[in-house]
């Protein structure tokens, strides 16, 4: 069971810590690797895998006129976090305090005297203390100061993209969901409670399963999307919506779902859109009827592309 701690003051001594530092948003293929050493390291020595990582994300305090947006919810970074096998998540609050902490300050009261850790994982082009001045063959040395070892792990590279959460959220918010896809390991998804919308689309015959939109969640550009639905253990091939349904006067931004070949009662109930790939942007239509006509032709096009998908990228 995963241990969740925050903050220093109340730190214990733990068998061989064995740690790595990040956010941790998206858990791409890159993240798994390296907590996958992180974590295979700590059982041969039979000790602590753990992950050290901020709250708030680093850019809210040193960058706060950024729309910094996430590709999981704290929630699913936790999950992912257990799943890889990580024994403790350590939190630290990244106030303006903490950012001037010096490149030594933070090796020598962080990591040594507070954490004890006794090895550390870190990307090579790892940046800590204030002004991101410290690097990693700086962190190698207060490494060998303070008694732990400092391991430069290189960045995964997929079809020579360098897999980073940023790369990965410019692709989704580009629209680009089929190279999202490829860098994430898995199409991307967006989980909710399914909500009553106004049935405009039940009563064209195309009933949608309604999802809010998270406030601070990474998002493709309105439009309609291939898409896979989760619920429960079935996953099911549909068409997604998002935006603000315009030929029936804005509303609301929501996500809507329509199940392909399939027909159930999904209000109240949790589910995950997944965005495989767009098929086209958001338009206003003449009447009801056009807008019907082009949904016909968005499932036909929707199906082409989840038939390339069935054959790609899969969920890990």
């Amino acid at each position: 069971m995963l241990n969740v701690t925050r903050g220093l003051s109340d730190q214990y001594p733990r068998p061989y810590p064995v740690a790595t530092i990040g956010n941790f948003d998206g858990h791409h293929p890159g993240h798994r690797a390296l907590l996958q050493t992180v974590v295979q390291t700590a059982r041969k020595a039979r000790g602590t895998a753990l992950v050290l990582t901020f709250e708030p994300h680093p850019v809210k305090i040193l960058a706060p006129h950024v729309d910094m947006r996430f590709l999981t919810s704290p929630e699913e970074k936790l999950a992912h976090l257990e799943a890889a096998g990580i024994d403790e998540v350590v939190f630290l609050d990244f106030t303006p305090t903490f950012a001037a902490m010096s490149p030594d300050q933070f090796a020598g009261d962080v990591l040594h005297r507070s954490l004890s850790l006794r090895e550390l994982f870190v990307g090579n082009h790892f940046a800590f203390g204030r002004g991101r001045a410290g690097r990693i063959n700086d962190l190698v040395q207060f490494g060998g100061q303070y008694g732990f070892l400092v391991h430069p792990v290189t960045p995964v590279v997929i079809e020579g993209d360098v897999v980073s959460s940023t790369r990965i959220r410019q692709l989704i918010q580009a629209g680009n969901m089929e190279r999202a896809s490829i860098l994430l390991g898995r199409p991307y998804g967006i989980q909710g409670t399914v909500v009553r919308g106004k049935q405009q689309g039940q009563a064209m015959g195309w009933p949608t399963a309604n999802l809010r939109i998270p406030v601070e969640r990474v998002m493709p550009p309105d439009g309609v999307y291939a898409a896979r639905v989760a619920h429960g253990t079935r996953s099911y091939d549909a068409i997604a919506y998002i935006g603000t349904r315009p030929t029936f006067g804005a509303g609301e931004r929501l996500i809507e779902v329509n199940l392909l070949d399939q027909s159930c009662d999904l209000y109240d109930e949790e589910i995950t859109a997944q965005f495989v790939a767009r098929v086209r942007g958001d338009h206003t239509f003449g009447s009801a009827d056009e807008l019907s006509k082009q949904i016909a032709r968005d499932v036909e096009q929707a199906r082409i592309s989840l038939g390339h998908f069935s054959h790609g990228v899969q969920e890990p």
